[in-house]
């Protein structure tokens, strides 16, 4: 199976699907930053640097070699919601429009698909992608896959049930041409394995302080605290702890009174159970559950890389907080090498029937 991946970032997916034994081409996506963390942990995929509007099919066509798309697998996996979001295209023939109903990023992968016909295709995306009232583009995108003969299969997942140490869920559609296709299911939790947790993942870094970056371990990276963050992380329980233990000289204002909100930003994560959900700042304190669960700092941009699967080899290049968004908006590695042989399982056991 060969494939192509649309948004590819720094190489979450494709790093997954070429473990599972798919000959990943290369990746297409309109940071040109991100070029580097992909191109040199993924060879010999190349990158492409493109808005997926302004990608034709003859364009891709170029990239297969060839007009044959039977083995093809096409992904998309945007970061956070871009799908829903209103994009002007590029001229293709007819005048952009920014009230064009297709201008999405889905309606122009939705045009990919229809002119290329690849043997399977998977998105991956926030669980709300289906939900949010009105989202016409999205059932138009799936009645496209039916009429030209695909058969779906599509819910959310959670990617610490595939073995990875973080809660993340998922909306996660397969579509394949011609054949039947289902969702891969849970391995870990109640029934299967044991959950990975921060502990298996993170325990075996050394330790670091808050602003400093390890001589010899790629991206193990701290960022800085000001002193009150570090007296607030000081006064924060290890393993899972938070600002309710804080003094009232410590608390923020907005969070003074009779504020019950959220308590995970500045909090530590817990040793002993998966990560919360990283996102693009997820080396920052003040923005998740990204302490460290007994150091007094933030979780490194390794370890953040590692709750995500990437292993230790694969190196992050670009500034700090560039590298946090590469690793938060991933696929996480584990998880992407999980749906691909699942993928590779059903195209195999169809042919051998």
């Amino acid at each position: 199976m060969r494939a192509i991946d649309f948004f590819c970032g720094a190489g979450g997916l494709t790093r997954g699907l070429l473990d599972a034994g798919i000959h990943v081409l290369g990746g297409v996506d309109a940071d040109e930053r991100c070029q580097d963390s992909y191109e040199k942990n993924n060879r010999p995929a190349r990158f492409y640097h493109s808005d997926i509007c302004a990608v034709t099919s003859t364009e891709v066509r170029k990239i297969l070699g060839s007009r044959q798309t039977s083995d093809l697998l096409i992904a998309a996996c945007a970061p956070c919601q871009p799908f829903s979001a209103q994009r002007k295209l590029p001229t293709r023939g007819r005048a952009s429009s920014h009230h064009d109903p297709d201008a999405t990023l889905l309606g122009a992968f939705a045009k990919l698909i229809e002119e290329l016909l690849p043997g399977q295709v998977l998105v991956e995306n926030v669980p709300g992608i289906a939900r949010v009232k009105g989202f016409s583009t999205y059932r138009r995108f799936t009645k496209m896959l039916e009429s030209n003969g695909y058969q779906i299969a599509a819910g959310v997942l959670d990617a610490k049930d595939f073995g990875v140490p973080q809660n993340r869920r998922r909306y996660v559609l397969l579509a394949v041409k011609g054949r039947r296709v289902s969702l891969p299911e849970a391995q870990f939790g109640p029934g299967g394995a044991e959950y990975v947790t921060v502990r298996d993942a993170i325990a075996h870094y050394p330790s670091l302080p808050a602003g400093c970056c390890h001589p010899t371990i790629p991206n193990h990276h701290a960022a800085a605290l000001t002193p009150i963050n570090l007296q607030r992380l000081r006064k924060t329980p290890h393993d899972g702890g938070d600002r309710r233990a804080w003094p009232g000289t410590l608390m923020l204002d907005c969070h003074k009174g009779d504020y019950e909100g959220h308590t995970d930003v500045y909090g530590r994560m817990a040793w002993d159970k998966p990560a919360p959900t990283l996102t693009g700042r997820c080396h920052s304190l003040s923005n998740g559950r990204y302490g460290h669960p007994v150091q007094n700092r933030a979780i490194s941009l390794r370890e953040a890389a590692s709750l995500q699967t990437f292993p230790d080899s694969y190196v992050f290049y670009g500034p700090r907080q560039q590298v946090a968004r590469q690793i938060g908006n991933a696929v996480p590695v584990t998880f992407a090498e999980v749906l691909g042989r699942h993928l590779v399982k059903l195209r195999e056991r169809t042919a051998t029937r």
